[in-house]
């Protein structure tokens, strides 16, 4: 009889990486920022180049998303007392 539950190996994950212009997007930037920002190594976060594409590790997207965002646990200097 075989098992019907989730193991690790058939629960979806989430990618390793997502495309440069995907990761732009999250960032607020548009395609040709994007790519320019990469070409010269001034991207917010790391970029792997495979081939002809640019890839960028999610990992260091959540982190810069973490990072910059309001809930991160930091207030902002207005509103230390």
């Amino acid at each position: 009889m075989t098992s019907t539950t989730l193991t690790s190996r058939t629960t979806p994950q989430e990618p390793e990486v997502v495309g440069l212009l995907t990761a732009g997007r999250l960032l607020g930037m548009g395609r040709t920022k994007a790519y320019r920002l990469a070409k010269t190594g001034a991207f917010p976060c790391r970029v792997l180049r495979i081939g002809g594409r640019y890839a960028v590790p999610v990992r260091g997207l959540r982190a810069l998303l973490d990072h910059s965002s309001p809930d991160s646990g930091s207030r902002p200097a207005s509103e230390e007392g």
